[in-house]
């Protein structure tokens, strides 16, 4: 049987991270630790919230009252049923439902059980990472600010062996944001530097395909969100229309069954999707989005929701299970300076485990 403990950590960034929402100074998680009261192994997992984008996130006492809602649902499930039924659907109606509508929380459930399940040695998948040592390739995060803090951040990626850069945009001005482009591609051209562009929702229907082919002059491989979510018939005309193809990320939260995923990507047809398991279903939830990606020929990559190394390490294993040649978003570990050490390493832009 299976009993939990809840424990809520507050993360420091060692900057101000900002983004088209706001600019970002500390970071809430939700650690949850399964006890196997017949093994005596103790998982841990981590439930990570991104305030106004977790949709299940209202308030601090909302959310651990689901987390205590997604206990008492669980019951008398063990390590073994629970890792049993974590790909599938769940036996119980409503404890599938529950986790459709609290992916962040499913997450951490998923994590802190197939820890357990392993003997609580951190071990959440027995991929490549774990056993083999596999060095994961991810790209160099870029975060908003001033023109001056967004040229330090590129120069420091560039001397630590980044050879793919994601920009966060939407902030300063954009025509400082081009210039900032213009400056990368006058030393680096597309075949040395990979442009990667994160727009979180800042564009609008006035502006979009005017920055898009602003931005195109410059071999960006790909932009993130470029519009808010909700309005599905401009997104159909921008991923048809775009000179830079169209990732989707933010847009994906919110859609539960397969079916709904494989109508989704058939209908909105970007060129590709950044899966977050925290915001998208969670591992299992993850594993549906990339086999109806695959299913449509959209191409894929999996990103971190700003996890500590807790949630970092169980996604660079689950990731480690797939042949992605694509670079991956699972660079945040560096971000906070209270982290929890896992053992990670960030070299000449690949991520590994310490430990192999």
């Amino acid at each position: 049987m299976l009993t939990f403990r809840v424990e809520k950590k507050v993360f420091d960034f060692t900057f101000g991270a900002g983004t088209s929402r706001g600019i970002l100074h500390h970071k809430k998680s939700w650690f949850i630790h399964a006890i196997d009261s017949e093994a005596l192994f103790q998982g841990i997992g981590e439930c990570s919230v991104i305030e106004g984008l977790t949709p299940e996130y209202l308030s601090d006492d909302d959310y651990i009252s689901r987390i205590n809602q997604a206990i008492y649902l669980i019951g008398d499930l063990n390590a073994a049923d629970f890792k049993e039924q974590l790909f599938t659907n769940f036996s119980s109606t409503e404890i599938e439902e529950f986790f459709n509508h609290n992916s962040s929380i499913r997450f951490g459930f998923e994590t802190a059980i197939l820890d357990c399940y392993t003997g609580g040695k951190g071990i959440y998948f027995n991929s490549p990472f774990v056993t083999e040592g596999l060095k994961i390739r991810i790209n160099g995060l870029i975060w908003m600010g001033n023109e001056s803090f967004m040229y330090e951040q590129i120069e420091q990626k560039l001397i630590e062996g980044f050879t793919t850069l994601k920009m966060k945009v939407g902030a300063i001005d954009f025509n400082q944001e081009l210039a900032i482009f213009r400056s990368i591609r006058k030393n680096d051209n597309s075949k040395n530097i990979t442009l990667r562009v994160d727009a979180n929702g800042a564009f609008n229907s006035d502006n979009v395909m005017v920055r898009l082919k602003q931005m195109a002059e410059f071999e960006i491989h790909s932009i993130e969100q470029p519009i808010a979510t909700g309005n599905s018939e401009l997104l159909k005309r921008i991923c048809i229309d775009s000179p830079i193809p169209i990732a989707l990320d933010e847009e994906l939260i919110g859609v539960f069954s397969k079916q709904e995923k494989l109508s989704f990507l058939n209908e909105i047809n970007p060129q590709f999707i950044v899966l977050k398991p925290s915001l998208h279903g969670g591992f299992k939830g993850t594993c549906e989005w990339i086999e109806a990606a695959e299913a449509n020929g959209i191409q894929w990559w999996i990103t971190s929701a700003l996890e500590s190394n807790v949630g970092l390490s169980a996604i660079c294993q689950f990731t480690a299970q797939f042949s992605n040649p694509l670079p991956q978003g699972l660079g945040t570990g560096a971000l906070y300076a209270n982290n929890i050490d896992k053992g990670l390493i960030v070299e000449n832009g690949f991520i590994f485990s310490a430990k192999h």
